[in-house]
């Protein structure tokens, strides 16, 4: 069919959404960012960041914070926190090394006894999802806010590990379960193939299963959420549950690459957990976060570790600046959400 008279005819070129340079820097802003700082790093560092031997430490050392950050994720997005991971690191770390020592713990009451690396690791879990469980009930039974439930089991559950050790490390561990932090599968770091199984099996739940997206209903308005006939109290049982059994896990892999479990492992980690998911693009107003954004935030919080540890900057003053970074983050996200 010809076209009216004085008709134009717009090209199928021209008739193509032109690209959205703004947009496409919104979407992948996080990437970029991570970019960024790999470029900077490798020159301030004269190449010395590059290296593969540095870059797979730089995984390796992110896997345990961003273990729990996809954790700490789904708290967030549900408007709340857990500022127990770190205590709960410890306390799973102990109990499960205390149950993968050689020549002390089970092995002292059983000469020759060296337990199946499976139980020392399966116990941890449990220790940790317990801790979560508890949490969990707290906020949703008895309407205890987040934060303050969180809190007080983050004293009790510092408190447990060192009265289960007397304050005092708990060494001599079996080489199986050290496997877990120090050992290599394919040539990848086992903590690297951990990090990347919880990361998928966190994808799927949050996007294919129902309890995902109750996970994002609640964050986006709970009121909604608890009308539509969500059940809240469950699925805040099973947020801090999961966020603990992932604490436990990441508690292990501290104790096996350490080849130690002791009751001070993990301090300060939630702060990493958390400025992990904000960086990621987690946002405190709810019903926000992703999974390959906390990967990228875990990432680029250990890519500023590793580069300032490089460039011989003190430890007090990483501090400071992970302080800025969560800061700036906050602003980033209250700037968007406006």
């Amino acid at each position: 069919m010809s076209a009216p008279p004085g008709s134009q005819i717009t090209p199928p070129d021209e008739r193509r959404q032109k690209f959205d340079a703004a947009a496409f820097a919104k979407k992948y802003l996080i990437f970029l960012i991570l970019l960024a700082f790999v470029a900077l790093l490798s020159v301030m560092t004269k190449g010395t960041f590059l290296q593969v031997e540095n870059l797979n430490n730089v995984v390796v050392q992110s896997a345990p914070i961003g273990i729990i950050a996809l954790g700490m994720m789904l708290a967030i997005i549900t408007k709340g926190i857990d500022l127990s991971v770190g205590a709960t690191v410890a306390l799973a770390a102990v109990v499960a090394s205390s149950l993968a020592q050689i020549s002390n713990g089970i092995g002292a009451m059983y000469p020759g006894l060296v337990l199946p690396v499976i139980v020392p690791v399966l116990v941890g879990l449990v220790v940790g999802a317990m801790v979560g469980f508890v949490n969990g009930f707290l906020v949703a039974k008895f309407h205890i806010a987040p934060f303050i439930a969180t809190l007080g089991m983050m004293t009790a559950a510092r408190g447990l590990a060192l009265i289960y050790t007397d304050g005092r490390p708990v060494s001599r561990l079996a080489s199986g379960f050290n496997y877990l932090g120090q050992g290599s599968l394919l040539s990848i770091p086992v903590p690297i193939w951990l990090f990347a199984i919880c990361a998928a099996i966190t994808y799927v739940i949050l996007r294919r299963t129902r309890f995902g997206r109750h996970v994002y209903a609640i964050g986006g308005n709970e009121q909604a959420a608890r009308v539509s006939g969500i059940n809240i109290s469950r699925v805040q049982i099973g947020i801090y549950t999961l966020i603990g059994l992932l604490a436990g896990l990441a508690g292990i892999i501290l104790a096996g690459r350490i080849g130690s479990g002791n009751p001070q492992l993990g301090t300060g980690i939630e702060l990493d957990a958390i400025t992990a998911a904000v960086i990621g693009g987690t946002s405190f107003n709810g019903g926000v976060g992703t999974v390959w954004g906390t990967i990228v935030g875990a990432l680029i919080l250990g890519i500023i570790n590793n580069g300032l540890d490089l460039m011989n900057v003190s430890p007090f003053m990483q501090m400071v600046v992970k302080g800025v970074i969560i800061v700036l983050a906050i602003i980033m996200d209250e700037r968007k959400n406006r």
